[in-house]
């Protein structure tokens, strides 16, 4: 039983594990790397899979661990570059910063090969990332009062233009392309990496309003439109806020264009215009309306009028 893991040796432990996926459910629409496995309700590669249900059993937090959440291609680079320049900025200038050589992903390495490191985390540096949604998050951070929980999402249409892109540049070559409107159906249907993705989204939401000093959401889209308010916040919450010196002396500025590039580098407000029909755009609003009615959330919707 997965729910035994934990008494297991850690070899003894991944062999379960990958056994347990096995008999999952598939869905090889993608045509990506590996088929789509479903897990509690949402649909991922085994690649991240694996990493997840172990870390779910056995991943041991410490107090001040910050967890960096977000599906995939939904501001997940630029916030691991925000946290880590304010965790480490008295460690490092902005012009000196590991940022500008080695990049988000390198500073702020993913949680996948868990049960392969002594300890996944960076050498003082208390930034764990994971698409996970919020209830595959460890057993260990869901009750823990000392950990901190943030989380950033973006636009869905935008979002999926994102995740069909990278999935395409991904794909082998040997494996057969599909269209945007292939894969909009499957995103659409549900059946898309981290997907439902309006699940994904909700279910940090919701635990945003029930344990507010636990857990942040962030929307990409504020967070572009006024970057020094929402980088404060971030700041403050996380345990790392700036002092009045600091702000005086344009050191928040400073962190926002350290990690400009890495923005820009996750796709433009409103650039699913490009390449969805407006009745794609629709859809996709309408389903995400209704799934959030209710909630208290909502999105502005771009759909192009001026």
């Amino acid at each position: 039983m997965i729910a035994d893991i934990e008494e297991f040796s850690s070899a003894e432990a991944i062999e379960r594990v990958v056994e347990f996926m096995s008999t999952l459910p598939t869905e090889n629409g993608w045509n990506s790397f590996q088929p789509l496995r479903l897990y509690e309700g949402f649909w991922t590669f085994p690649h991240f899979l694996e990493s997840i249900i172990l870390t779910q059993h056995r991943f041991k937090p410490k107090p001040g661990d910050i967890f960096l959440c977000s599906a995939p291609k939904s501001g997940t680079t630029w916030l691991k570059a925000l946290s880590f320049a304010i965790v480490t900025r008295n460690l490092y200038d902005t012009s000196n910063s590991p940022l500008l050589t080695n990049g988000p992903h390198h500073c702020v390495p993913d949680m996948v090969g868990f049960e392969h490191k002594p300890d996944i985390r960076q050498p003082g540096i208390p930034l764990i990332p994971t698409h996970a949604p919020y209830h595959c998050l460890p057993k260990s951070v869901l009750g823990s009062g000392d950990v901190k929980v943030v989380y950033i999402c973006r636009d869905l249409k935008d979002a999926f233009v994102s995740i069909f892109h990278f999935a395409a540049k991904r794909r082998p070559k040997e494996n057969e392309h599909i269209s945007i409107e292939e894969a909009f159906e499957l995103f659409y249907q549900r059946r898309s990496i981290f997907g439902p993705a309006w699940d994904h989204i909700l279910g940090y939401w919701k635990a945003s309003q029930e344990r507010p000093e636990k857990v942040m959401f962030l929307k990409y889209e504020e967070l572009m439109n006024d970057s020094e308010l929402y980088v404060k916040k971030l700041a403050e919450f996380i345990g790392y806020p700036f002092s009045f010196e600091e702000e005086q002396g344009g050191v928040v500025k400073k962190l926002i264009d350290l990690c400009s590039f890495e923005n820009l580098r996750e796709g433009k407000v409103g650039d699913w215009q490009n390449h969805l029909t407006p009745e794609m755009g629709n859809r996709l609003d309408n389903i995400v309306e209704q799934k959030l009615s209710g909630t208290g959330l909502s999105f502005e919707l771009n759909n192009g009028s001026s």
